[in-house]
């Protein structure tokens, strides 16, 4: 083989030169138009079958997800711990502010939800009904099952509380490791890195397999839905939708209010400064696609000292994923209602523990909302089948959401450089 011959690129197939987004835009087209063919709500009885198959597209994504979703997390997690540089003392504050502003997301969203109840706006037929069993309020209860039985035994049973607090323990310890062999001038930490790298890298890889299947998730589940039932089940969709911008912009809202009182950051300042790097999260629905130009867009635009903007942009963004943990408490409440069944108090709180610790360590995980999502689904009993009708507007919501968690973690960035701007020359930042 010549030089020239083992140079070449692989050509690219035409199919994956058109963007997940387009892609899904075609499915929903053609699943509308089968669906239509197929009866629009009044099918013939000798294509049930048929219509009945359609979906098994989107069962095979679900299936997948859940499948890959507890090692994604265990090892995203440790991949996480094991090479972001956190300091100690503006460490511990940036961790404060993470988990304060997750768990104000994840109580807005639930507060919009409840408010609006968008799963009631319509109904879906259920070949059965799921009961979900009723759990009162017992956080001793819930402490006790943070404790795993065995160290694998979270992965076989998807129980996100559980591997999180092995990953978090595993990861610290590791982590601690690595400081002292560093201090010691040894490298002995660096084969478990790779070893992580490497786990990491290969499971996104199988991820990256299972979301290019998912425009033919979308058209199946939409086809079967509209053949089946017509359009109805789609009014609680677009509820849904309504609900969840609702919510954002409330977040929103919520972060302009933090940077307002607790930094010298002007928030028209905030929000023109930071359009690029909104945009950016919006077009490309990646928040480490967004990572350079929101960490550029702090230091230039805004005036952020570098230190500061570093931990939010760049370290905060590995663990900030508000708009993602928001979405799915909503969504795990908006399913609920959809099928008639109720989430008690104890069974949102508990939605709100799974929601934070599944956003530990996904902000870089491709789709991570639609990962995580079977974990926290399954943390309170509700059947998994039904996020293949939220894969539909999830490509459309992904992109808000991203945002979201950008805007979040610049916030944390204006909220760590305080109240007092690097120099009094650069005061003129905050005044118009």
């Amino acid at each position: 083989m010549s030089q020239t011959e083992s140079t070449k690129t692989t050509p690219i197939p035409w199919w994956q030169r058109i963007p997940l987004t387009l892609q899904i835009l075609i499915a929903l087209v053609a699943a509308v138009s089968v669906g239509i063919a197929l009866g629009a709500g009044n099918p013939n009885p000798t294509n049930a079958t048929l219509i009945n198959n359609l979906a098994i597209p989107a069962e095979l994504v679900l299936k997948a997800l859940r499948a890959l979703a507890t090692p994604l997390i265990l090892v995203a997690v440790l991949h996480t711990l094991m090479t972001t540089n956190i300091p100690g003392t503006a460490g511990r504050r940036l961790a404060g502010l993470l988990l304060t502003n997750t768990t104000v997301a994840i109580f807005i969203g639930l507060l919009v939800a409840n408010v609006l109840r968008p799963g009631t706006w319509g109904s879906v037929t259920t070949t059965k009904i799921t009961e979900i069993t009723g759990q009162s309020l017992d956080p001793w209860g819930i402490l006790k099952d943070a404790v795993p039985e065995a160290v694998l035994k979270p992965l076989v049973d998807n129980n996100v509380i559980q591997l999180i607090v092995i990953a978090l323990s595993f990861g610290i310890v590791l982590r601690g490791l690595k400081s002292e062999q560093i201090t010691q001038g040894k490298n002995g930490y660096q084969s478990i890195e790779n070893v992580i790298g490497i786990l990491f890298e290969t499971v996104i890889g199988v991820l990256n397999w299972v979301i290019a299947l998912v425009p033919f998730a979308v058209f199946g589940i939409v086809a079967k839905t509209v053949a089946k039932e017509g359009f109805a089940p789609f009014q609680s969709l677009a509820a849904f939708i309504v609900a969840v911008l609702v919510a954002l912009v409330l977040q929103g809202c919520y972060y302009l209010t933090r940077v307002k009182f607790g930094s010298w950051v002007h928030p028209l300042k905030f929000l023109s400064g930071g359009s690029d790097a909104f945009l950016t999260a919006f077009s490309t629905s990646s928040s480490a696609a967004a990572m350079p130009i929101t960490f550029e867009a702090l230091q230039t635009k805004i005036g952020l000292r570098e230190s500061s903007a570093a931990l939010g942009a760049l370290v905060g963004a590995n663990f900030n994923n508000d708009g993602t943990a928001l979405y799915e408490a909503m969504s795990a409440l908006y399913i609920s209602q959809l099928i008639g069944q109720h989430l008690s108090l104890g069974q949102q709180l508990i939605v709100v523990l799974t929601s934070i610790f599944a956003s530990v360590g996904a902000a870089n995980i491709p789709n991570a909302g639609l990962v995580t999502m079977t974990l926290v689904f399954t943390s309170v009993g509700l059947p998994t089948q039904y996020i293949a009708l939220l894969v539909t507007v999830d490509w459309f919501l992904d992109r808000c959401r991203t945002a979201i968690n950008v805007m979040g973690d610049m916030t944390v960035s204006a909220l760590l450089d305080g109240k007092k701007p690097r120099s009094v020359d650069e005061a003129e930042f905050t005044s118009f």
